[in-house]
């Protein structure tokens, strides 16, 4: 029986390894859970053009948008496990098994992680261009006499729990109004519609640069590199952390593992290439270089911690 099992297991090594010289044969879809133009599709769309490139097939994005990146998601996990169903998403993703009762999947057993593609160290704090608040001190002080909102895209995702963390750790009562999508928070904070919102860089560059939006913190441990005035917030509210994001390419979870391993070693390729570092640093982000199985470790600490974000933001499973 041993040596039955054995032989069988050599048979299916090998059969992946053949597999996965071919691979891909054919072109390769990767869906996005956002909306075309924030930051996980550009990254995305970056990867996948030089990936098309080095492996000689086309790697083509598909944006499948809704509920905090969940309907991605569902279609990739429900994909055959053959390397040609991707799937790209940033940590937004992390909190949704506290947040929704019925996904239809099991976050870390039906998705395999491939390869981390750029981790951002902290997000942005904006208020309207033509706000006079002008630091997270005079923001705070107004918000302790005035009702204020906030928006971000939907219950529960990382922007929502960003702002919920600030909101406790300053002591403040903030109203939170949840839109489909950052593009639709950003156009609700140019119109006035809500005071504040919390996002990652890449989608709201142009509007900074164009006095649009004016950032009055930045969350990581050190200086936004595109505008390095901005205040870092630990030293505006100590004691407040947010982890940042990342982006990350994910497999089916039966995908066979030596497809990942060639894929992880494309996209560590991809990210060396001078072009794509250059404009994922300038939108905030360091080109990652990990492994398959740090990536898989990553994941699955941010899924664990994110239980935590969740519970203190005090968000019933929906």
């Amino acid at each position: 029986m041993k040596r039955t099992l054995a032989s069988a297991f050599l048979t299916l090594a090998l059969f992946a390894q053949a597999y996965a010289q071919d691979y891909p044969s054919h072109p390769v879809k990767v869906v996005v859970g956002y909306a075309a133009g924030g930051g996980p599709d550009i990254q995305a769309r970056l990867v996948s053009q030089q990936l098309s490139i080095e492996l000689g097939q086309q790697f083509f994005v598909e944006n499948r948008t809704g509920a905090n990146g969940t309907l991605a998601v569902r279609s990739v996990v429900a994909s055959d496990p053959d390397g040609y169903t991707l799937l790209f998403s940033s940590s937004s993703i992390t909190p949704t098994p506290y947040i929704y009762k019925n996904l239809g999947y099991d976050l870390l057993a039906d998705l395999k992680p491939v390869a981390t593609v750029g981790v951002l160290d902290g997000i942005f704090m904006l208020v309207n261009g033509s706000s006079p608040i002008h630091s997270v001190q005079e923001f705070i002080e107004y918000a302790k006499k005035n009702p204020v909102t906030y928006g971000s895209p939907g219950v529960g995702n990382e922007l929502h729990l960003a702002a919920s963390t600030f909101a406790q750790k300053a002591g403040l009562s903030m109203q939170h109004v949840p839109f489909k999508g950052a593009g639709e928070v950003l156009t609700a904070l140019l119109s006035k519609s809500i005071d504040v919102m919390f996002v990652t860089p890449p989608s709201v560059m142009g509007a900074i640069q164009a006095g649009q939006v004016r950032a009055i913190a930045f969350t990581g441990t050190k200086p936004f590199p595109a505008y390095p005035n901005v205040p870092l917030m630990r030293s505006a509210l100590p004691g407040y952390e947010h982890s940042g994001s990342w982006g990350m390419f994910f497999a089916p979870a039966k995908t066979p593992q030596p497809v990942v391993d060639k894929l992880n070693a494309a996209i560590q390729q991809a990210l060396k290439d001078p072009k794509i570092a250059a404009r994922m640093q300038r939108d905030g982000y360091m080109p990652d270089g990990r492994s398959a199985a740090e990536t898989a470790a990553l994941f699955k600490q941010a899924v664990e911690r994110a239980k935590d974000a969740v519970a203190q933001a005090h968000i019933e499973p929906m």
